[in-house]
């Protein structure tokens, strides 16, 4: 079974078979609404303030300098550092009240990631098997694709902090490593995309891969005949599952970035994550259930030692220059695109990071964690837009009212997706296990 490489397959380990589950359905109109979920994970952790939920009253110290403008929707107002998100507000409804309580990177991302509370709120918590399993690994479990066996995807690099050091909270974690979400590390602004593990052998052709594939069959049937197991059984399916992935064209065309035209992806940014969400849209038409789109690590967004979204210092200028127009214009793009080619109601899109940033600047212009209160967006998928739920108070440092926690995201994810949050899942040695940590739908996304 580890020479699998030897015959041009190299991805069975993604997928097994053996999770059961629960799936009682929902009353209301807007259970299963969403075919797919695109997820665009801002890693570092977006300031509320210069995103969402401007607070042009609160003193200097607090606001910093920019101003608030107005969006498509009357009365609400964004940072003036999103100008493009601005016009499609209408679309959008954003939660200003989001709460983890948690200010280190990797727990609170596993806590938006999964729903589940981490038993520590300590940084650098290194992933391990009983961890819960992400929203990615529980939709590809659970709500497997009918039309790609591409089910569940993460790219184009994994969430960790400084020292590639991983977050919990990215993986199968109970549910076993075999509904880990396909991990796809890539950079999509290099044509044509090499998907690393995914990109055929050189030199294998359609006829020499079936014919491996054909060996490798017959190989495996002189092994079951002397081994019958579970996990044995399932690698069959395993080696069903990549060799279809390897030969499934619609899969493979959904990578084919040179197909769009230069204006789209323009549109989109080419950059990193402005290509990632082209292609998390490709996908999509492809058949994929979920795609995560992590804001990746790129040297032009790192300022004295702080990347990403993690603002520290100098955020005025990193919002202004770098952050911002870098999501204004791909997060706008991506839901008027999708919009266009009549995906939106079908396609839930959740732009979200680990936690917010401090109201008060700090002594070298930056703002720090701050897990007690920040801002989300969602849209598609029937969810109301032109609507805020939640409010920050005077300084956007505590929830004001409303207060929503990552277990009732969830819930609001599983429900649009067609779970319900009371479904179970059985664990590696049988135990059943809630979807959720008693996580409650948002009615104002889902209706009653």
């Amino acid at each position: 079974m580890g020479g699998l490489g030897l015959f041009g397959v190299t991805l069975s380990n993604l997928f097994s078979t053996g999770v059961r589950a629960s799936e009682p359905g929902g009353a209301s109109a807007s259970f299963g609404r969403a075919r797919s979920c695109i997820l665009l994970f801002l890693a570092g952790g977006p300031p509320q303030h210069e995103t969402f939920d401007p607070k042009p009253d609160a003193p200097s110290e607090i606001r910093d300098v920019f101003r608030s403008i107005r969006t498509s929707v009357p009365g609400t107002h964004f940072c003036e550092t999103l100008p493009y998100t601005a016009r499609v507000a209408h679309r959008i409804a954003v939660i200003r009240s989001m709460t983890t309580e948690i200010d280190a990177h990797s727990t609170s991302g596993a806590f938006m990631l999964t729903g589940y509370e981490p038993m520590t709120k300590a940084e650098n918590v290194p992933p391990g098997p009983q961890d819960w399993p992400s929203l990615a690994a529980v939709v590809g479990a659970m709500k497997p694709s009918t039309r790609s066996p591409m089910s569940s995807v993460v790219l184009p690099e994994p969430l960790g902090n400084d020292g590639n050091i991983l977050w919990p909270g990215q993986d199968g974690g109970l549910m076993g490593p075999i509904w880990n979400p396909m991990l796809m590390r890539c950079d999509p602004t290099v044509l044509p995309i090499q998907i690393e593990g995914l990109s055929r052998q050189a030199g294998i052709s359609d006829v020499r891969l079936q014919d491996r594939h054909d060996l490798l069959k017959q190989l495996n049937a002189h092994f079951r005949a002397g081994e019958s197991s579970a996990p044995v059984s399932g690698w069959d399916h395993s080696q069903r599952k990549a060799f279809d992935l390897l030969h499934a064209e619609a899969s493979r065309k959904a990578f084919e970035l040179e197909l769009e035209s230069l204006a789209l992806r323009q549109q989109y940014g080419l950059h990193k994550f402005g290509q990632s969400a082209l292609l998390a849209r490709r996908l999509v038409e492809a058949g994929t259930r979920l795609v995560q789109v992590n804001w990746p690590r790129e040297g032009k967004a790192e300022v004295a030692g702080s990347p990403l979204w993690d603002t520290h210092a100098s955020n005025a200028s990193r919002v202004r220059d770098v952050l911002c127009p870098q999501f204004d214009r791909t997060y706008a793009t991506l839901i008027e695109d999708l919009r266009d080619r009549g995906l939106l109601d079908e396609t839930l899109v959740i732009a979200m990071g680990e936690f917010g940033r401090s109201p008060k600047i700090n002594a070298v212009g930056g703002r720090d964690h701050w897990g007690s209160c920040f801002s989300i967006a969602l849209a598609g998928a029937g969810i109301p837009g032109g609507q805020v739920v939640g409010s920050s108070d005077r300084i956007g440092g505590l929830p004001d009212s409303r207060p929503i926690r990552p277990r009732d995201l969830a819930a609001t994810i599983f429900h649009l997706l067609g779970l319900s949050p009371s479904a179970e899942f059985l664990d590696p040695l049988g135990r059943p296990r809630p979807l959720t940590d008693g996580g409650t739908p948002i009615r104002e996304l889902v209706g009653a």
